[in-house]
Protein backbone atom coordinates (compact mmCIF):
# COMPACT_ATOMS: atom_id res chain seq x y z
CA UNK A 1 0.00 0.00 0.00
CA UNK A 2 1.29 3.37 -0.79
CA UNK A 3 1.91 6.19 1.91
CA UNK A 4 -0.82 8.83 1.48
CA UNK A 5 1.27 12.03 0.45
CA UNK A 6 2.22 14.14 3.06
CA UNK A 7 2.34 11.84 5.74
CA UNK A 8 5.40 12.47 6.60
CA UNK A 9 4.35 16.24 7.28
CA UNK A 10 1.80 15.65 9.33
CA UNK A 11 3.72 13.36 11.54
CA UNK A 12 7.07 16.28 11.91
CA UNK A 13 3.68 19.01 12.34
CA UNK A 14 2.51 16.84 15.49
CA UNK A 15 5.73 16.64 17.06
CA UNK A 16 6.10 20.21 17.09
CA UNK A 17 3.29 21.06 18.24
CA UNK A 18 3.42 18.78 21.38
CA UNK A 19 6.57 19.96 22.17
CA UNK A 20 5.21 23.35 21.80
CA UNK A 21 2.21 22.78 24.60
CA UNK A 22 5.00 21.49 27.03
CA UNK A 23 6.87 23.73 29.64
CA UNK A 24 10.64 24.20 28.39
CA UNK A 25 12.92 22.90 31.08
CA UNK A 26 16.41 24.88 31.37
CA UNK A 27 19.16 23.96 33.66
CA UNK A 28 21.01 26.65 35.24
CA UNK A 29 24.83 25.66 35.11
CA UNK A 30 27.16 26.66 36.36
CA UNK A 31 25.06 28.22 38.68
CA UNK A 32 23.33 25.10 39.56
CA UNK A 33 25.57 22.23 39.56
CA UNK A 34 23.38 19.14 37.60
CA UNK A 35 23.43 15.70 39.74
CA UNK A 36 25.77 13.43 38.51
CA UNK A 37 25.74 9.61 38.57
CA UNK A 38 28.09 8.03 40.87
CA UNK A 39 29.75 6.45 38.18
CA UNK A 40 30.23 9.86 36.22
CA UNK A 41 33.51 9.21 34.03
CA UNK A 42 34.90 12.91 34.05
CA UNK A 43 38.45 13.26 34.39
CA UNK A 44 41.57 10.14 35.46
CA UNK A 45 43.52 11.47 39.34
CA UNK A 46 46.29 9.06 40.24
CA UNK A 47 47.23 7.42 43.57
CA UNK A 48 51.12 7.94 43.13
CA UNK A 49 52.14 5.74 45.71
CA UNK A 50 50.52 2.63 44.28
CA UNK A 51 52.55 3.06 41.10
CA UNK A 52 55.09 0.90 40.26
CA UNK A 53 55.61 1.87 36.67
CA UNK A 54 54.32 -1.44 35.37
CA UNK A 55 53.79 0.54 31.95
CA UNK A 56 50.62 -1.24 31.50
CA UNK A 57 48.28 1.08 31.20
CA UNK A 58 50.74 2.88 28.57
CA UNK A 59 50.44 -0.04 26.69
CA UNK A 60 46.77 -1.02 26.88
CA UNK A 61 45.88 2.57 26.08
CA UNK A 62 44.34 2.62 22.28
CA UNK A 63 45.20 6.51 22.36
CA UNK A 64 48.58 6.32 23.42
CA UNK A 65 47.88 9.52 25.48
CA UNK A 66 49.29 8.26 28.61
CA UNK A 67 52.79 9.29 29.36
CA UNK A 68 55.70 7.41 31.60
CA UNK A 69 59.39 8.56 32.82
CA UNK A 70 61.47 6.40 35.09
CA UNK A 71 64.65 4.92 36.45
CA UNK A 72 66.07 2.84 38.55
CA UNK A 73 67.34 2.78 41.57
CA UNK A 74 69.40 0.07 44.27
CA UNK A 75 67.86 -1.00 47.20
CA UNK A 76 70.73 -1.87 50.23
CA UNK A 77 70.55 -5.13 51.04
CA UNK A 78 67.84 -5.52 53.97
CA UNK A 79 69.77 -8.49 56.12
CA UNK A 80 73.36 -8.89 56.42
CA UNK A 81 74.66 -11.03 53.95
CA UNK A 82 71.83 -10.17 51.33
CA UNK A 83 71.62 -9.00 48.19
CA UNK A 84 71.10 -5.74 46.68
CA UNK A 85 67.62 -4.73 45.23
CA UNK A 86 66.66 -2.63 42.77
CA UNK A 87 63.15 -0.75 41.95
CA UNK A 88 61.87 1.65 39.71
CA UNK A 89 61.03 5.35 40.73
CA UNK A 90 58.66 7.24 38.85
CA UNK A 91 59.53 10.38 37.69
CA UNK A 92 56.74 11.46 35.50
CA UNK A 93 52.80 10.41 34.98
CA UNK A 94 51.13 12.45 32.34
CA UNK A 95 47.48 12.25 30.80
CA UNK A 96 46.78 13.77 27.36
CA UNK A 97 43.03 14.84 28.18
CA UNK A 98 43.20 16.22 24.34
CA UNK A 99 43.57 12.93 23.00
CA UNK A 100 41.76 10.21 25.76
CA UNK A 101 38.68 8.90 24.89
CA UNK A 102 37.48 7.96 28.46
CA UNK A 103 37.38 4.29 27.52
CA UNK A 104 38.99 3.45 31.06
CA UNK A 105 40.87 0.74 30.00
CA UNK A 106 43.77 1.89 31.64
CA UNK A 107 41.99 1.71 34.94
CA UNK A 108 40.70 -1.49 34.40
CA UNK A 109 44.35 -3.12 33.45
CA UNK A 110 45.69 -1.30 36.30
CA UNK A 111 47.30 -4.25 38.86
CA UNK A 112 47.77 -1.93 42.52
CA UNK A 113 44.86 0.37 42.15
CA UNK A 114 47.24 3.33 41.23
CA UNK A 115 44.24 5.06 38.46
CA UNK A 116 40.51 6.11 39.64
CA UNK A 117 38.05 7.81 37.66
CA UNK A 118 36.43 10.89 38.85
CA UNK A 119 33.03 12.98 38.84
CA UNK A 120 34.95 16.17 37.70
CA UNK A 121 34.44 17.84 34.42
CA UNK A 122 35.06 21.32 34.55
CA UNK A 123 38.84 21.35 33.53
CA UNK A 124 38.10 22.78 29.90
CA UNK A 125 41.34 24.95 28.91
CA UNK A 126 41.42 28.06 26.46
CA UNK A 127 45.18 26.28 25.11
CA UNK A 128 45.24 22.42 24.16
CA UNK A 129 48.26 21.78 25.68
CA UNK A 130 46.93 22.57 29.15
CA UNK A 131 45.07 19.41 29.00
CA UNK A 132 48.29 17.17 29.13
CA UNK A 133 47.85 16.95 32.98
CA UNK A 134 51.35 15.72 34.81
CA UNK A 135 51.15 13.93 37.98
CA UNK A 136 50.50 16.90 40.49
CA UNK A 137 47.79 17.53 38.72
CA UNK A 138 46.54 13.90 38.31
CA UNK A 139 47.38 13.46 42.27
CA UNK A 140 44.84 16.84 43.44
CA UNK A 141 42.14 14.76 41.16
CA UNK A 142 42.43 12.36 43.85
CA UNK A 143 40.51 14.44 46.48
CA UNK A 144 37.40 14.56 44.36
CA UNK A 145 37.36 10.49 43.72
CA UNK A 146 34.24 9.37 45.79
CA UNK A 147 34.33 6.67 48.46
CA UNK A 148 33.67 3.04 47.03
CA UNK A 149 30.20 1.74 47.55
CA UNK A 150 29.65 -0.42 50.50
CA UNK A 151 30.48 -4.15 50.33
CA UNK A 152 27.22 -6.90 50.41
CA UNK A 153 27.33 -7.99 54.31
CA UNK A 154 27.42 -11.20 53.31
CA UNK A 155 30.70 -10.59 51.28
CA UNK A 156 34.32 -11.86 51.89
CA UNK A 157 36.96 -9.24 53.57
CA UNK A 158 39.05 -7.89 51.07
CA UNK A 159 42.27 -9.25 50.91
CA UNK A 160 44.36 -5.91 51.55
CA UNK A 161 42.46 -5.44 54.30
CA UNK A 162 43.02 -8.84 55.67
CA UNK A 163 46.88 -8.43 54.92
CA UNK A 164 47.41 -4.62 56.56
CA UNK A 165 45.45 -6.85 59.79
CA UNK A 166 48.01 -9.44 60.41
CA UNK A 167 50.81 -7.32 59.61
CA UNK A 168 49.88 -5.19 62.13
CA UNK A 169 49.01 -7.56 64.78
CA UNK A 170 52.17 -9.26 63.70
CA UNK A 171 54.34 -5.74 65.30
CA UNK A 172 52.45 -5.45 67.82
CA UNK A 173 53.42 -8.77 69.16
CA UNK A 174 56.93 -7.67 68.20
CA UNK A 175 57.15 -4.52 70.65
CA UNK A 176 55.06 -5.99 73.10
CA UNK A 177 56.91 -6.60 76.49
CA UNK A 178 57.84 -10.65 76.80
CA UNK A 179 56.08 -12.40 79.83
CA UNK A 180 57.81 -13.88 82.06
CA UNK A 181 56.98 -17.25 83.70
CA UNK A 182 57.18 -17.95 87.15
CA UNK A 183 59.82 -19.80 88.56
CA UNK A 184 60.24 -23.46 88.72
CA UNK A 185 59.76 -23.57 92.96
CA UNK A 186 56.90 -21.25 92.37
CA UNK A 187 55.03 -23.65 89.92
CA UNK A 188 56.26 -26.96 92.18
CA UNK A 189 54.58 -25.41 94.94
CA UNK A 190 51.79 -24.07 93.38
CA UNK A 191 51.11 -27.73 92.03
CA UNK A 192 51.22 -29.01 95.81
CA UNK A 193 48.65 -26.55 97.08
CA UNK A 194 45.05 -28.23 97.10
CA UNK A 195 43.06 -26.67 94.65
CA UNK A 196 39.53 -25.62 95.98
CA UNK A 197 35.83 -26.53 94.59
CA UNK A 198 34.68 -23.62 91.86
CA UNK A 199 31.44 -23.40 93.85
CA UNK A 200 32.91 -22.66 97.48
CA UNK A 201 34.50 -19.52 98.67
CA UNK A 202 37.16 -19.57 101.23
CA UNK A 203 35.13 -18.81 104.16
CA UNK A 204 32.98 -21.76 103.40
CA UNK A 205 35.94 -24.06 102.98
CA UNK A 206 37.19 -23.31 106.26
CA UNK A 207 34.18 -23.66 108.44
CA UNK A 208 33.61 -27.15 109.35
CA UNK A 209 30.73 -29.79 108.42
CA UNK A 210 27.79 -30.61 110.60
CA UNK A 211 29.00 -34.60 110.57
CA UNK A 212 32.64 -33.29 111.86
CA UNK A 213 33.69 -32.13 115.40
CA UNK A 214 34.91 -29.03 115.82
CA UNK A 215 38.71 -28.19 116.41
CA UNK A 216 38.85 -27.44 119.94
CA UNK A 217 36.43 -30.11 121.05
CA UNK A 218 38.05 -33.18 122.22
CA UNK A 219 36.29 -36.29 120.34
CA UNK A 220 33.67 -38.93 122.27
CA UNK A 221 35.12 -42.06 123.36
CA UNK A 222 32.66 -44.92 122.94
CA UNK A 223 31.45 -46.46 126.58
CA UNK A 224 32.48 -49.78 126.70
CA UNK A 225 29.86 -52.63 128.80
CA UNK A 226 31.60 -53.74 132.54
CA UNK A 227 32.68 -57.27 132.46
CA UNK A 228 32.06 -58.16 135.69
CA UNK A 229 28.82 -58.41 135.84
CA UNK A 230 25.72 -58.67 134.07
CA UNK A 231 23.80 -55.70 132.80
CA UNK A 232 21.32 -54.26 134.65
CA UNK A 233 18.45 -54.96 132.54
CA UNK A 234 19.80 -59.03 132.29
CA UNK A 235 19.90 -61.55 134.51
CA UNK A 236 21.68 -64.83 134.64
CA UNK A 237 20.65 -68.31 133.65
CA UNK A 238 20.06 -69.09 137.16
CA UNK A 239 18.96 -66.04 138.87
CA UNK A 240 14.94 -65.28 138.32
CA UNK A 241 13.80 -61.99 136.78
CA UNK A 242 13.46 -59.32 138.32
CA UNK A 243 9.81 -58.47 139.22
CA UNK A 244 8.89 -62.20 138.86
CA UNK A 245 9.12 -65.49 140.57
CA UNK A 246 10.61 -68.48 138.57
CA UNK A 247 8.44 -70.64 135.92
CA UNK A 248 7.89 -73.20 138.83
CA UNK A 249 6.35 -70.94 141.69
CA UNK A 250 3.04 -70.23 141.34
CA UNK A 251 2.31 -66.18 140.80
CA UNK A 252 0.76 -64.86 144.76
CA UNK A 253 -2.80 -63.56 142.88
CA UNK A 254 -3.17 -67.72 140.84
CA UNK A 255 -4.87 -70.40 143.74
CA UNK A 256 -3.02 -73.24 144.44
CA UNK A 257 -5.24 -76.27 143.23
CA UNK A 258 -6.26 -77.13 147.00
CA UNK A 259 -7.37 -74.03 147.58
CA UNK A 260 -9.67 -74.08 145.08
CA UNK A 261 -11.58 -77.28 145.94
CA UNK A 262 -11.82 -75.81 149.66
CA UNK A 263 -13.77 -72.82 148.51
Amino acid sequence: MAPIPGSGLAKGLAVTLRTMTKKSVTAQYPDAQPDLPPRTRGVIGLFEENCTVCMLCARECPDWCIYIDSHKETVPAATPGGRERSRNVLDRFAIDFSLCMYCGICIEVCPFDALFWSPEFEYAETDIRELTHERDKLREWMWTVPAPPALDPGAEEPKELATARKTADKLAAQQAPPVTEPHADEQARAAEQPTRPQGDSKQQTDQPKPDEPKPDEPKPQPVEPRRDGPKPDESGPDQPRRGGSSPDEPRPDQPTPGQEGRE
